[in-house]
C-alpha cells in the first residue's frame, strides 16, 4: 500500500459487501475524510438506509446523486439506438451504468475539493476499467484508489470476515453472498454456485426482476411501444419519460419472462465469466427498434449499422465512453436515426417475444412493389438486363477457369504424347 496521504476521499459507494468494509479500510490506512456517494441509477430499495449506514461506518459526509435521468438518455438511448450488443448477448447494462456514475463521482470530488476518488472494484473486474477511464477522461488530477488491488483481503468470505471483525453490518450472508449489480436497465448474479457451468442456475432464488417462463401466464399479452427518431416515447399510447417508460416496461417484461440470460462472457482482462442478467425492459426495446429499423433504413445503412454496433458494444464494455471514436459513431447513429420513426407491437408469450405489426410514416416497405400478385408497377423483364450485368463478373471469372482448364488438358495431351514418343 502507498503511503501518501490525502486530505479527502470520495468513495463509490453502494451499501453491498464491498464498499461497506472499504470505509472502515480507508479510514484505518488513510486517515482521511471520506465522503460517501451514491449514484442513483435505479437500484430502488437498495438505496433504503444507505446514507445512516454510510455515517455510522465511518464516512463524514454522503451523498446520493440523482442521474437516473441522465443515464438514460446519455448512455441507455444512445446503446439502444446503436443497436449495440456485446457478443451477440448482453445488453451492456452495467457497462451503460459506469461512465455516468464516473462523471457524478468526479463533480462531487470537485465540488468537496477531494484528491481522490476510491472504488470497490477487483482487479479481475471490468469496472475498474470502466470507472478509472472515466476518472481519467474527466478529471485526470484526481488519484484512483482501488483497495481490492493493494489490501490484504484475498476473497469475498475473507471481506465478510473483515466485516465480522469490526461490527459492520452486512445485508448479505455467506451462502446468500452472490456478487449483484441493480440499476434502472437490469440486474446481474455472479458468483457462488454460478462459477460452475455445470450448474444450472437456481432462477426460483435469484430472480427479482423476472419470474421463470413456467410461473408467467397462460395466455399471451400485447404491449405496443412508440419510438420517435429511435428514442422510445410512448407504451400503448401513453407518453412516458425514460425513466418511467422502461420502469413500465421492466413490469410487463418481467411478468412475461422476458430478457433473462445466462451468458459466459470475455472480460476485458482476459478470462471468461459467468453471470445471469435480467433485463426485461431492455430486452423488448432492443427487439422492437429491430422491427422498426427493419422498414425504415435501407439495405446499405442497415448492414453497416450492424457492423459498428459490435464496435459500439466494445467501446461501452471497455469503459471508452469518452472517447472521439464513441462521439463519432454516436453522430453516425444519431443521421440513421432520424427516420426510425413509428410503432411496433409485440405478442409476449413465456419468454418470447413475436412481432405482431409494425408501422411507421417513414416506411421503406412498399407493399404494391413486394406484391406476389399482378400489379403494374415492377416490370419483371428488366430483372433479366439488371441480372446479365449484376452476373458479367461471375461469367468472365468462369471464362477465365474454362480456358486455363482447357490449357492444363492441352499441356497434359502433349506430356502424355511425349511420353509415349519416348517409348
Amino acid at each position: 500500500m502507498t503511503n501518501k496521504t490525502y486530505k479527502k476521499i470520495v468513495l463509490a459507494y453502494s451499501g453491498g459487501l464491498d464498499t461497506s468494509v472499504i470505509i472502515h479500510w480507508l479510514k484505518e490506512n488513510y486517515g482521511s475524510e471520506i465522503i460517501a456517494v451514491t449514484a442513483n441509477v435505479g437500484q430502488e430499495d437498495e438505496l433504503i438506509g444507505l446514507e445512516e449506514k454510510a455515517l455510522k461506518t465511518g464516512a463524514s459526509k454522503f451523498y446520493l446523486a440523482e442521474i437516473e435521468e441522465a443515464f438514460v438518455y446519455d448512455s441507455i438511448f444512445p446503446t439502444l439506438k446503436a443497436g449495440a450488443i456485446y457478443e451477440n448477448k448482453y445488453l451492456l447494462g452495467t457497462a451503460t451504468a459506469r461512465p455516468i456514475i464516473a462523471k457524478a463521482l468526479v463533480d462531487i470530488a470537485k465540488q468537496e475539493g477531494a484528491d481522490a476518488i476510491c472504488h470497490g472494484c477487483t482487479g479481475k473486474g471490468n469496472d475498474q476499467v470502466r470507472f478509472e477511464m472515466g476518472i481519467k477522461a474527466l478529471a485526470p488530477e484526481l488519484d484512483i484508489i482501488a483497495p481490492w488491488r493493494t489490501w490484504d483481503i484475498t476473497s469475498r468470505d475473507e471481506a465478510i470476515d473483515y466485516a465480522y471483525a469490526n461490527d459492520i453490518p452486512l445485508k448479505i450472508s455467506r451462502e446468500t453472498n452472490y456478487s449483484k449489480d441493480k440499476n434502472l436497465w437490469h440486474l446481474s448474479h455472479e458468483g457462488l454456485d454460478l462459477e460452475n457451468p455445470l450448474n444450472e442456475p437456481k432462477y426460483d432464488q435469484i430472480l427479482e426482476m423476472s419470474v421463470t417462463p413456467e410461473q408467467a401466464p397462460n395466455d399471451p399479452t400485447y404491449v405496443s411501444i412508440t419510438f420517435e427518431e429511435g428514442i422510445p416515447v410512448a407504451v400503448d399510447g401513453e407518453d412516458m419519460d425514460g425513466v418511467s417508460l422502461i420502469k413500465h416496461l421492466n413490469k410487463i417484461g418481467g411478468t412475461h419472462a422476458i430478457g433473462i440470460l445466462d451468458m459466459i462472457e470475455n472480460r476485458l482482462v482476459g478470462m471468461k465469466s459467468r453471470g445471469v442478467y435480467e433485463t426485461p425492459g431492455g430486452t423488448l426495446l432492443y427487439f422492437a427498434h429491430e422491427q422498426l429499423e427493419m422498414i425504415t433504413l435501407d439495405k446499405e445503412t442497415t448492414q453497416y449499422k450492424q457492423e459498428l454496433a459490435q464496435q459500439y458494444a466494445n467501446l461501452i464494455y471497455n469503459g471508452q465512453y469518452f472517447t472521439p471514436l464513441k462521439q463519432a459513431l454516436d453522430a453516425f447513429v444519431d443521421e440513421t436515426q432520424k427516420t426510425v420513426t413509428g410503432t411496433v407491437k409485440l405478442k409476449l408469450y413465456k419468454g418470447n417475444m413475436i412481432a405482431a405489426s409494425v408501422d411507421s410514416p417513414f416506411s421503406l416497405y412498399s407493399e404494391a412493389f413486394a406484391t406476389f400478385d399482378e400489379d403494374d408497377v415492377y416490370d419483371h423483364n428488366d430483372a433479366a438486363g439488371f441480372i446479365n450485368l449484376y452476373g458479367l463478373s461471375s461469367v468472365i471469372q468462369a471464362e477465365m477457369k474454362q480456358k486455363a482448364q482447357f490449357g492444363k488438358q492441352v499441356n497434359h495431351s502433349l506430356e502424355v504424347s511425349k511420353e509415349g514418343i519416348k517409348a
